[in-house]
């Protein structure tokens, strides 16, 4: 009962040092953010297969088709998130985020651009948390799903008709960029 109480004191720290944009963390919290990337990876998987099918009208066709490959790239980033918690000697979570969903596609297609800048804000975090305990290796294969994710917020963001800047303008003014990008 002590070390759950423990584990779930080092987890909120960890949630409070990353919202601050603190880098020093331990491996421990490290494994905690990692998990919650991990069930974001989850949410992002259930809700592309979802999206990518419920979506209907000629305008749509497009982004529905790009949705089901986001759904597959997700697999390999949770894959990739996933072997980074086994490394660092922690146990991937087997739970995802809830996923929101609408009747309405331009809602659909909003709810995943949210969801795809909180991922990007948090995966830049992550780099830098990476690179603070000298887990450069670790820090590039975030880099790497980095790219995949910021042209998922492409892809969606032109769907919408929104420029990429008015999209994501929230990540400037919460996450820095992070050394490489």
């Amino acid at each position: 009962m002590a070390t759950l109480q423990a584990k779930k004191a080092s987890g909120e720290s960890a949630k409070l040092s990353a919202r601050n944009g603190d880098t020093s963390l331990s491996r421990e919290q490290l494994i905690t953010l990692l998990n919650e990337d991990l069930s974001r990876e989850y949410q992002a998987i259930i809700a592309y297969v979802v999206y990518s099918q419920v979506l209907k009208g000629a305008q749509y066709m497009s982004i529905a088709g790009e949705l089901e490959n986001h759904a597959k790239q997700e697999l390999d980033h949770a894959l990739t998130i996933a072997k980074q918690i086994d490394y660092l000697g922690g146990m991937p979570t087997v739970t995802p985020k809830p996923v929101k969903t609408s009747e309405n596609p331009e809602e659909m297609l909003r709810l995943d651009l949210e969801n795809e800048n909180q991922t990007v804000r948090n995966y830049r975090d992550r780099v830098r948390q990476c690179e603070a305990l000298g887990e450069y290796a670790m820090a590039e294969h975030i880099r790497e799903i980095l790219v995949q994710e910021q042209e998922h917020q492409i892809d969606l963001a032109t769907a919408l008709g929104l420029g990429v800047g008015e999209a994501t303008s929230s990540l400037k003014a919460m996450s820095p960029p992070t050394p490489h990008g």
